[in-house]
């Protein structure tokens, strides 16, 4: 019997792809719950989810920094600018303009992740560093007037970054220029914080990304990349699916069994 489970574990482990192997993906518990009949929560989520917290800082722009129980720190949609307290363990960029990525960061940054891809492929990204997993999913982008090319969307060129800790499915949707399909939402998988940027015209209409707010149906919203919409507006699109938090501070810290009962738009101060 040990050696049937043994010759079993041997050929899962040769069919894992290179990266696989390599980044030690291990497969995603977001996806497998948004594929899980209702109400199924791995044995894994339910042991972690009431003792371990993950604190999310909006730090400015469409930065936010989750910081992992495991001590690990990730900055979303990182140029440099911000103030993130302490070098990231880890950045996230999407290729919009410079307020989204630099190509000078901070060189004790031990993982920097581009949402586009260097060699004319998508960006794939997977990655587990510590307790957080990081995984990508892509969507195209528009050009501006300094890209090169001419004008038209750069395909791939924005990514939508899922992140994996503490049994909670954190998405952070980039500079996200258009409507999903059914397969982003299925790539995607659930989602239990979502970071959205609410501008209303360089990234997408409110009408538009309320429509993708709804349908992903995150327990928490954190509104982001603001610019001068009224905060009011984008709640008169959404309030009637959500609950709406306003909060006098800049940072949030919940964990699985801490999210609240009804949908609610969190906006952290500075937002």
């Amino acid at each position: 019997m040990l050696r049937c489970l043994a010759a079993f574990v041997a050929l899962f482990a040769a069919l894992l792809s290179p990266a696989q192997a390599e980044d030690g993906f291990r497969g995603s518990e977001c996806l497998a719950m948004a594929q899980a009949p209702p109400r199924a929560i791995p044995v894994s989520l339910r042991r972690t989810a009431a003792a371990e917290q993950v604190l999310i800082t909006y730090r400015g722009h469409s930065t936010y920094t989750i910081e992992t129980p495991g001590g690990v720190m990730v900055a979303t949609d990182y140029n440099g600018a911000y103030d993130t307290g302490r070098v990231p363990d880890i950045v996230t960029m999407n290729r919009a303009h410079s307020t989204h990525y630099t190509l000078a960061p901070d060189p004790k940054i031990a993982h920097v992740l581009h949402g586009w891809g260097d060699d004319g492929q998508p960006a794939h990204v997977r990655l587990r560093v510590g307790d957080v997993m990081i995984r990508n999913v892509t969507t195209d982008i528009r050009r501006y007037m300094f890209d090169d090319g001419n004008a038209g969307m750069i395909k791939d060129g924005n990514s939508i970054f899922i992140f994996e800790v503490a049994g909670l499915c954190i998405g952070h949707l980039g500079h996200l220029h258009t409507t999903l399909d059914d397969s982003h939402f299925a790539a995607i998988g659930r989602i239990d914080i979502l970071m959205v940027p609410i501008d209303g015209s360089y990234t997408m209409s409110l009408d538009g990304i309320s429509q993708i707010t709804k349908r992903l149906r995150a327990s928490v919203v954190l509104p982001m990349h603001r610019f001068m919409t009224p905060l009011d507006e984008f709640m008169r699109r959404i309030g009637g699916s959500f609950a709406i938090d306003q909060r006098g501070d800049s940072a949030l810290r919940i964990s699985r069994d801490a999210l609240p009962g009804a949908p609610t738009v969190i906006i952290l101060r500075g937002v």
